[in-house]
């Protein structure tokens, strides 16, 4: 399975596709939202993505204020609709985002939450990416999945049943899917770290046959999380992106900022390094250490011509140049005898023997 966004080709043998949700960090600004992409872009990130909503299509300003401030959201000092509408994009910035993505080099990627701008951002972006909140509007997922682009699926706050729901529906009008197990819990806990159950990545592959491409998108403290999903498959990367961790807001405590961001990234690049290819070998890088850390077999007496070979004449010590014989196999030689006269201390090899 191979899913291009960009020019980027993301495969399971790819490297990372690490995406920079800038989400509502722009704090209104225009000029820290094109800030933000370019520190991103510095920092490591291939793709920039924000999300299109306005405040009264994504919530009910009555049915929140009679539920109360829950999760994260107590800490929230104005109304949940007002913190919406404030963290709205403009959606004439939209243009002017996509070319400051194509002047950094990175894609530009956006979460539409509303179904008009499903419409309106397809022929700015060359993938789309759907919210945890959003994987049981059937509605939505029918209406991206038709567009026929890469899909970037998030199923935090989902069961089993509902993320295999989505995935079918998907599935029906176009193959393009990348799964991004996600935990969304937006507290900053850390000890959300023992929630975040990348295991699940391994069931995913087990359920989808090894068929989908699978990601992350975290919301956990630091990059240990991102590490681990790297390590058990996970190929696409997203993560939420500041500038600084100590601004208003309702993404920028949780968020990386370029420092951190680019320590994730650059830990990646190693562990991608350290994978390799799952075949176990003899590494080149090994050669020589089989010399100096194998043990060769060695006559521990002068032994005449003739001579049949005894195991009390022999010493299995370090090094192993190359033409000793394996103590591994040292029995098939064992009563055999010598072609000549070998003194104490000298490495035993097959041309020595009978």
């Amino acid at each position: 399975m191979l899913i291009k966004i960009g020019k980027n080709k993301i495969s399971k043998n790819s490297k990372t596709y690490f995406v920079a949700d800038i989400a509502a960090n722009h704090d209104g600004s225009l000029a820290r939202a094109k800030k933000l992409i370019r520190l991103c872009a510095k920092a490591g990130a291939d793709a920039a993505k924000f999300q299109h909503f306005k405040a009264e299509t994504i919530v009910l300003d009555e049915g929140f204020k009679k539920i109360g401030k829950i999760s994260h959201q107590k800490k929230w000092k104005k109304s949940v609709h007002e913190v919406y509408k404030d963290a709205s994009l403009n959606i004439n910035w939209t243009k002017e985002l996509k070319k400051e993505c194509l002047k950094n080099k990175i894609d530009f990627l956006t979460a539409p939450y509303d179904l008009n701008y499903v419409d309106y951002v397809d022929k700015y972006i060359p993938a789309f990416k759907i919210g945890s909140g959003d994987i049981t509007w059937k509605e939505i997922l029918v209406k991206i999945a038709k567009k026929k682009k890469p899909v970037l699926l998030a199923c935090g706050a989902s069961t089993l049943k509902e993320t295999i729901d989505a995935v079918q529906t998907i599935r029906k009008y176009n193959k393009k899917i990348i799964l991004m197990h996600c935990n969304t819990n937006y507290t900053n806990d850390p000890d959300n770290l023992n929630f975040i159950n990348l295991n699940a990545l391994n069931q995913f592959n087990i359920i989808f046959k090894g068929k989908l491409i699978l990601g992350l998108s975290d919301h956990t403290q630091g990059h240990t999380s991102v590490l681990g999903a790297i390590s058990l498959g996970a190929r696409v990367i997203e993560k939420h992106f500041t500038d600084n961790n100590n601004r208003e807001g309702p993404d920028h405590k949780f968020s990386l900022n370029p420092l951190t961001w680019k320590k994730m990234v650059i830990a990646a690049r190693e562990l991608e390094k350290c994978m390799g290819n799952g075949y176990k070998k003899l590494e080149i890088n090994e050669k020589k250490s089989v010399i100096v850390q194998r043990r060769g077999v060695w006559t521990n007496k002068y032994l005449k011509k003739g001579t049949k070979l005894k195991i009390e004449d022999l010493n299995f010590l370090r090094p192993c140049p190359k033409r000793s014989i394996s103590p591994f196999d040292i029995k098939k030689y064992i009563g055999k005898k010598l072609k000549k006269n070998l003194y104490k201390n000298t490495l035993l090899i097959k041309e020595c023997i009978t």
